[in-house]
C-alpha cells in the first residue's frame, strides 16, 4: 500500500537536504516542494506565522514509520510537523513504483 508523508520546512534548502537523505536511503521514492506557503500556527501559547516550504513524500506504507522517524532527526525545527497517513487507493503504476523501495528497486 502506499504512504504520504507531509512536513513543512523553513525554507526550499533545508526541505531539498531533507529529500536528498531520504531518497539516498530509500525511504521515500519521491517529495513534491511547494511553496512558498504561509502557515499560521498557535505555539506555546502564542499565535505566529511564517512563510515555509511544505513537502509531501511518496512512500510505501512498511517504510512509513521509519521514513517519519529519520525526517524528524534530519529536520532543522526541534519540534517539526509531520504526519503520515497510508492510502486507500493508487494508480497501479504508482503502486508498482512505490512497492520497490526498501527491494532494492
Amino acid at each position: 500500500m502506499s504512504a504520504l508523508i507531509w512536513c513543512p520546512f523553513p525554507d526550499r534548502d533545508s526541505a531539498r537536504a531533507a529529500t536528498q537523505t531520504l531518497l539516498d536511503e530509500k525511504l521515500v521514492a519521491c517529495a513534491n516542494l511547494l511553496g512558498p506557503i504561509e502557515s499560521i500556527f498557535d505555539w506555546q501559547g502564542e499565535r505566529g506565522s511564517a512563510e515555509e516550504i511544505g513537502a509531501l513524500f511518496k512512500t510505501n506504507e512498511d517504510l512509513l514509520d521509519r521514513a517519519i522517524t529519520r525526517l524528524e532527526v534530519l529536520h532543522p525545527y526541534d519540534t517539526p510537523a509531520i504526519l503520515g497517513w497510508r492510502c486507500d487507493s493508487a494508480a497501479d503504476g504508482t503502486r508498482a513504483w512505490l512497492g520497490l523501495l526498501g527491494q532494492g528497486g
